[in-house]
């Protein structure tokens, strides 16, 4: 069996944590110390997220969409494909290393998707632009830390509050769309989620693009 390779780190903003890019062969991996974030070979949930999301606004005029967490462009790629080309995508990243290694080693999983004309990148907090903004998307897709429950970033949490969601609620449109990844379930999140007000569903979706691998979890949350 092939090595994994380092081929670079950085660490995390404002918290005590290193992110880790490693190849072996053809495959890609993201880590956190032990634990792996993301692996090329897994994109099928990703790519789930933004097809699901794209489906629920589709047929809107300069629909706009807020991507949170860039990671090795999955769901990016995947909403590119199904969005119209009058769409504006604005993805937030806090790792700025996260975006460089998208027009580097992880450039043919990107496919050239961050200079597509559609696509701005905010390299900030997605929270804070979450509350900076009103009625401003059709559709959120967070794809932030592990879901839920923090893994990298304990403030990531506020994401996944009451007030972290109402403010998300606040910054969709009509009829918009929060869609959240997760690795697992989290039966308060989904209880959270219709405290504010959202209409929602929970989708369960494999790892893989081949129907294989674990079972992860979405929640699609239409703004009523």
């Amino acid at each position: 069996m092939l090595p994994w390779i380092h081929l670079d780190h950085a660490t995390i903003p404002g918290d005590v944590g290193e992110l880790r890019l490693k190849r072996r062969g053809s495959e890609f991996s993201i880590m956190l110390g032990s634990t792996e974030l993301m692996n090329s070979r897994l994109s099928g949930s990703e790519e789930a997220l933004a097809a699901l999301s794209c489906e629920r606004i589709a047929g809107r005029k300069n629909p706009s969409m807020l991507v949170g967490g860039l990671g090795m462009g999955f769901t990016l790629r995947a909403a590119l494909g199904a969005l119209p080309q009058d769409a504006h995508v604005v993805v937030a990243e806090l790792v700025p290393a996260v975006v460089e290694w998208g027009r580097g080693p992880l450039a043919g999983l990107h496919k050239g998707t961050l200079d597509d004309r559609r696509v701005d990148i905010h390299l900030g907090d997605v929270g804070e632009l979450i509350r900076s903004k009103k009625a401003a998307y059709d559709a959120i897709l967070l794809d932030v830390d592990n879901g839920p429950d923090g893994l990298t970033r304990a403030s990531n949490d506020s994401l996944y509050s009451h007030d972290g969601l109402l403010a998300a609620k606040a910054a969709l449109r009509p009829n918009g769309v929060l869609a959240v990844w997760s690795s697992a379930p989290d039966r308060a999140f989904t209880r959270r989620l219709r405290e504010v007000g959202f209409a929602t569903d929970e989708v369960n979706v494999r790892a893989s693009s081949r129907n294989s691998g674990a079972r992860h979890v979405l929640w699609m949350a239409t703004k009523r």
